[in-house]
């Protein structure tokens, strides 16, 4: 018997085999499988890819305000991606200085017991809507990481001394627009007694005072 007749009849016989298996057990029903990552590590989403720990929002050490930035694949190119991911982390990083600067005013609040509930929280809302884009001008994206699925991924930050500037002006004007309020918070005070006072706030948040 000659090899391609060996192997026909091969082909049959393993066809049958599969037509058979098929015939017998139905439909194979498909388990999904759970992704095996490591709580304390990180990785891109719906992957087993690990990625950068700040994409997962871990603290960067020399910056106080970080952010993560993102932007889908397209075909634009890298350049592209990378100024729409930077984009995108800048938003993100606004949301975390407010964060941090409403906290700032109520940690302050907190420590000294001044004002009550009410004030301080108006004094942190009205604290917070102060934080743009126009004062977080120093911010920067000084990493970028590109996923499996293509998406880009930029890690937009801000020192401490840009950070506390930005925190600084965001109370400044807080307190030219709610005046009531802020002596309410912190009572009647002199110009240099107020920016003292502020400062102390943004030192204690931001580990440093605007210059």
């Amino acid at each position: 018997m000659n090899k391609k007749v060996i192997s026909q009849i091969g082909a049959a016989l393993i066809l049958t085999g599969v037509v058979a298996c098929s015939g017998s057990s139905g439909t194979t029903k498909i388990e999904p499988v759970a992704l095996e990552q490591d709580p304390n590590l990180c990785y891109f989403d719906n992957t087993e890819v690990r990625a950068p720990d700040w994409i997962c929002g871990t603290p960067v050490e020399g910056y106080p305000v970080a952010a993560v930035g993102s932007f889908r694949d397209t075909k634009a190119g890298t350049s592209f991606a990378r100024n729409q991911a930077t984009m995108d982390g800048r938003v993100q990083l606004a949301t975390e200085m407010k964060a941090k600067v409403g906290a700032m005013v109520k940690n302050h609040a907190e420590t000294t017991g001044v004002g009550d509930q009410e004030t301080v929280d108006a004094v942190a809302s009205v604290t917070q809507r102060q934080i743009t884009a126009e004062i977080l001008f120093g911010a920067k994206a000084i990493n970028y990481r590109k996923g499996p699925d293509g998406t880009t991924y930029a890690l937009v930050v801000m020192d401490p001394q840009q950070a506390a500037v930005a925190a600084k002006q965001a109370l400044q004007t807080s307190y030219k627009n709610q005046q009531a309020q802020w002596q309410r918070f912190l009572g009647e005070k002199a110009q240099n007694e107020l920016e003292a006072e502020m400062d102390k706030m943004i030192n204690s948040e931001f580990g440093a005072a605007p210059q």
